[in-house]
């Protein structure tokens, strides 16, 4: 990534969605208008609809308006709420071309951004409420769960290659060296720069999760990993077969530091891992390249809560914070660091009080009332 000088205007694009992408993505603009004046920036956003019911309500022609690909490309960072949505039969609404309707805005921007890599970072905050087997109880926290996953983001089973017939249907996998290799390298460079490693020895490590003992892809993806972990002696280079891995990371997650794995995978086991965090909606999802990024909730667009005031506006906000950390570290921006910093700790004091929380962490707030919360927490931390 590119060292830029500091602007007093940045650019971000705003791809609110489908359900309850809408709500939370109203979270993090008004968080975003609170804190512009107290870091001395100016944040210009550009909201564009998209999405399943956008595709539909524009004569099933486009998934967003004409020129979004544009916007994106040109804006300093992108915040994407939530896709998808349902048709009359309940089914997810699909496109013409089999895709489906959302696809541009997410897949699509990951693809022609070349947004190679999605970091997310798996960190149970202390007092969190789990909800395994649906009891809350707060059992972990950043002393046992504080690893990264990291997932190849561009290519392997969402490369978009295949067929759909009556009686046969492929997808066919791609995997390459060079996708391999920047994702890999991604992965060692976090752990050196989280420094601290793994929660339960300390140690700097990468995983690499794979099925190598049965396909190909894998094994190239695992000769990969071992080529460039030799450039990274300091840190502990393993390898964990991805279903294996599915078991350990719930039972063991204070072994884990950073993760690495292909896009299908990555996709499955960071929503396992968001358990350990406080469900989905705790969790992030970076999507990071060398001159872009797009910072998102991992969570669905959940029509049925739509409207509801039920949606949880942590990972969105917290996706705003880690959109203002790259945005920092890209233009050499201290302010916007520091308006990360008070954002992770304005989360962490609403969830170490206990209050106010939404229905899926324990709580019995709204997403209204906690949204505000944290708006006034970072107000006050950056005072």
């Amino acid at each position: 990534m590119s060292q830029l000088a500091p602007k007093s205007t940045y650019q971000l694009v705003a791809l609110p969605g489908d359900g309850i992408g809408s709500e939370v993505m109203a979270a993090a603009r008004t968080l975003l208008e609170v804190i512009a004046p107290k870091l001395g920036v100016t944040f210009a956003v550009d909201e564009i609809p998209c999405g399943g019911k956008y595709y539909l309500d524009h004569g099933k022609l486009r998934d967003w308006p004409e020129g979004s690909e544009e916007k994106c490309a040109a804006a300093d960072a992108v915040l994407l709420g939530a896709v998808g949505w349902s048709g009359p039969d309940g089914a997810p609404v699909m496109m013409a071309d089999g895709k489906m309707a959302g696809w541009s805005p997410v897949i699509g921007n990951r693809m022609k951004l070349d947004l190679y890599a999605n970091i997310r970072p798996v960190k149970c905050l202390q007092g969190m409420k789990h909800g395994i087997s649906g009891k809350f109880s707060a059992v972990w926290g950043p002393e046992n769960v504080d690893m990264v996953i990291v997932r190849e983001n561009t290519e392997g089973l969402y490369s978009g290659i295949g067929e759909l017939g009556t009686d046969r249907a492929t997808d066919t996998r791609v995997i390459t060296r060079r996708a391999s290799e920047r994702v890999i390298r991604t992965a060692f460079e976090l752990s050196r720069a989280r420094g601290h490693g793994a929660p339960g020895d300390g140690k700097k490590r990468v995983t690499c999760i794979a099925k190598h003992n049965v396909l190909q892809g894998c094994r190239l993806f695992v000769s990969v990993f071992k080529e460039v972990a030799k450039a990274y002696p300091d840190i502990e280079a393993e390898l964990a077969i991805v279903d294996a891995f599915a078991m350990f990371v719930l039972t063991q997650p204070e072994r884990y530091d950073v993760c690495v794995t292909t896009n299908m995978f990555g996709d499955i086991v960071t929503d396992l891992g968001s358990v350990l965090q406080g469900g989905m909606g705790m969790a992030v999802g970076c999507n990071v390249g060398d001159d872009h990024a797009m910072f998102e909730p991992i969570h669905g667009s959940a029509p049925p809560l739509a409207g509801k005031d039920k949606a949880n506006p942590m990972a969105m906000i917290l996706a705003t914070g880690e959109a203002l950390g790259w945005l920092g570290a890209r233009y050499g921006d201290e302010r916007l660091t520091r308006g990360k910093r008070a954002i992770d700790a304005a989360v962490s004091e609403l969830v170490a009080a206990g209050a106010p929380l939404t229905g899926d962490i324990g709580g019995s707030a709204g997403s209204k009332a906690v949204a505000a919360a944290v708006r006034a927490a970072v107000g006050n931390a950056l005072q």
